[in-house]
């Protein structure tokens, strides 16, 4: 006898979307990881929250100083159209436009999951057009998905850092001396490398590359570390307003910190790239200032909260501050001096809680949560950040 099929009755049937497949076997104890672990290995489950976690806060910082290189360089490009527009008011018919260069050009070395999942962060929350980002990798077949969404996919290290303004290594540690020999002689002075290569010490990477623009967090982890870094995607996980707020990296919650050196390699970054552009630095200062002090004046109630000004001597020494006319921009600053030596701005971070509100509300603003007075306390605390 024949049998016609059916699809109807069964809970795995075809005409179901995979999205309700997953949630009828989501739990099934079966189909968790740690259903297939002896019992005298389960001590070491803590490490898939704590890779979990630190691949989180990775992503989170490294998109976070993206955008706000990305929000630096469309306020440059906004100002140089309108004084080229006023310069020119007598003429009519002209076609404004920014030109390419004002735009963020960000490249991936590696295509493994870090890179991976930091290509997807930096699509959503700056989010970045996709021809404004391309990865390298020795084997770009693999990267289908990114390909579709319009973004280029090769193994050609030398040309990717030659074509953009930040570059990230998510490679291995054993791949990275071959890879700075390709790659430092294409190293623009102000092109910015960030290194996800935990192993290799930034003064060391400094004299790989040849150069000192360069960004390396250091994050350390607490034996008690919190129960928040569940095993989600990346992207919807720093939509969850606890998660989110345990990667910003003044808050202690979720028990791995991270060196704030990395927040003053950050800010002497920026101060790079305006350098780079010849901007005075009293518009360098104003544009820092108003960017810091906008989500949080928005969150305070009125006369709760004043503006935040930067100074130059926050950054330099007050004897160089003194001497430095207006018109001139602040000198370029070697990053791996500034994250491994004390500076002005080290005693401005620890001094100024002002500050340390200003960023937070803007580091979650930022991912397009907005904090209230009862968020700004952690709901999750183990350790300190790391100084």
């Amino acid at each position: 006898m024949c049998h016609k099929a059916t699809t109807s009755g069964s809970p795995f049937s075809r005409t179901l979307d995979a999205g309700l497949e997953m949630d009828l076997l989501e739990d099934l104890e079966t189909m968790k990881f740690e259903s297939g672990i002896h019992e005298e290995d389960q001590s070491w489950l803590y490490l898939l929250g704590r890779s979990h976690g630190l691949m989180t806060k990775a992503c989170a910082h490294a998109t976070f100083f993206c955008k706000l290189l990305h929000n630096l360089r469309e306020s440059f490009a906004r100002k140089s159209v309108l004084e080229k527009r006023t310069s020119k008011c007598h003429l009519t018919g002209l076609r404004e436009e920014t030109q390419d260069d004002d735009t963020l050009k960000v490249g991936i070395i590696g295509g493994g999951h870090l890179g991976k999942q930091l290509a997807h962060t930096l699509l959503q929350f700056i989010p970045i057009p996709a021809e404004n980002l391309r990865i390298s990798t020795r084997r770009p077949e693999t990267l289908d998905e990114f390909k579709k969404l319009g973004i280029q996919c090769f193994y050609q290290n030398a040309s990717l850092v030659g074509w953009a303004n930040v570059v990230f290594l998510c490679c291995l540690p054993s791949q990275l001396p071959n890879i700075c020999v390709e790659i430092q002689t294409r190293l623009g002075k102000d092109c910015i490398v960030y290194s996800f290569v935990s192993a290799i010490p930034v003064s060391r990477l400094k004299l790989l590359l040849n150069h000192t623009n360069i960004l390396r967090p250091q994050y350390q982890c607490a034996e008690d570390l919190a129960h928040v870094w569940e095993a989600n995607e990346i992207t919807a996980a720093l939509q969850d307003p606890v998660i989110l707020q345990a990667t910003c990296p003044y808050s202690p919650a979720g028990g791995i910190s991270l060196n704030i050196k990395w927040l003053e390699g950050m800010f002497y970054a920026l101060l790079n790239f305006c350098t780079a552009k010849d901007m005075p630095h009293p518009q360098v200062l104003q544009h820092l200032s108003e960017l810091f002090s906008s989500q949080h004046l928005k969150a305070c109630r009125e006369g709760e909260a004043s503006p935040l000004k930067f100074q130059a001597q926050d950054f330099v020494s007050q004897i160089y501050a003194k001497n430095l006319s207006q018109r001139r921009p602040f000198p370029l600053f070697d990053l791996t001096t500034v994250q491994l030596k004390e500076t002005p701005f080290s005693q401005y971070l620890s001094n100024s809680t002002t500050f340390q509100d200003c960023f937070t509300h803007l580091y979650c603003d930022s991912f397009g949560i907005s904090l209230t007075k009862e968020q700004e306390e952690p709901e999750v605390s183990t350790g300190s950040p790391s100084q």
